[in-house]
């Protein structure tokens, strides 16, 4: 017996399956066909302004399940206040330079082959493969059913987009925030360019710390020594591979320093630190003095 047909279950003219890869491709021709995008900016075109500023993914390839999580949220959001009366348009646009597309590139003609390309020949390629995929990723999009204008996207590879960079970098500069200074700057070496901050991976890390006594060999007459256990410079690093080479130590002329009395010998520390020293060093507290 198939328990099934014991079920009194409604029915119904829908299908049991929704027939997507059929489906979809008919509903997304039909709202090109009827221009429906088009028909949802003209009937808010008079209402307040919603403007999603889309930041754009990388024309570098098939998209997958992160561009869709991306794409999907963003247009729920563009179609709720489009549906709630404020007319939303949805520019989508792509990123078109940078190291993802040339370690393409790179891929598909051979390192060796690149090394002999001048710059304008892989510049060519690069913007050639970024075009192909722009066109791949657009169609993907399309067919998550994604409304915008995808006929007028922003490329930051088209000139005009370039040129408005410039603009905006000349304003920059002109107000006087742009200034230049030492900073350091992440680089990768199999890559042969440099990091963003976000491209960097963290990982915990536990680095060796000593601290080390240097003896006092003249104090030029700003403290004594004592001739029986010693005067000392209590230093602390994590390199302590670099010792061997050291040709001084530092003190900061605005912090405060106390000579400290110990079995071990008079010890110079910051006196913030000092208890925090003793601690680490586990010295008994009844052997020093301030």
């Amino acid at each position: 017996m198939d328990y099934k047909d014991t079920l009194n279950l409604p029915k119904t003219a829908f299908p049991m399956r929704a027939n997507l890869p059929q489906n979809e491709p008919k509903q997304v021709e039909k709202w090109q066909r009827e221009k429906t995008y088009s028909q949802i900016l003209d009937a808010h075109e008079r209402q307040t302004k919603f403007i999603l500023h889309d930041g754009p993914p990388y024309a570098n390839g098939n998209i997958h399940i992160g561009h869709a999580l991306n794409k999907i949220l963003k247009d729920v959001i563009v179609k709720y206040k489009a549906m709630t009366g404020s007319s939303a348009p949805y520019v989508p646009g792509w990123d078109c330079h940078g190291l993802p597309i040339e370690l393409q590139v790179e891929k598909n003609v051979g390192r060796a082959k690149k090394l002999t390309m001048t710059k304008p020949e892989i510049r060519r390629l690069c913007k050639e493969y970024a075009e192909k995929y722009v066109s791949i990723q657009r169609d993907e999009f399309k067919r998550l059913g994604v409304l915008g204008d995808w006929d007028h996207p922003y490329l930051t590879l088209n000139p005009a987009y370039e040129a408005q960079e410039i603009r905006e970098l000349g304003k920059i500069a002109a107000s006087g925030a742009l200034y230049r200074q030492k900073k350091p700057v992440y680089w990768c070496a199999s890559c042969v360019t440099a990091l963003a901050e976000a491209e960097v991976e963290y990982e915990d890390h536990t680095s060796p710390s000593i601290y080390v006594k240097f003896a006092v060999q003249d104090p030029k007459g700003l403290f004594p020594l004592n001739p029986t256990v010693g005067t000392f410079f209590v230093i602390w690093t994590t390199t302590p591979w670099t010792l061997p080479a050291n040709q001084a130590i530092a003190v900061h002329p605005k912090f405060l320093y106390r000579l400290v009395k110990t079995l071990q010998g008079e010890l110079i520390i910051n006196q913030e630190l000092i208890h925090g020293v003793i601690k680490a060093l586990a010295l008994d507290t009844t052997d020093f003095e301030i």
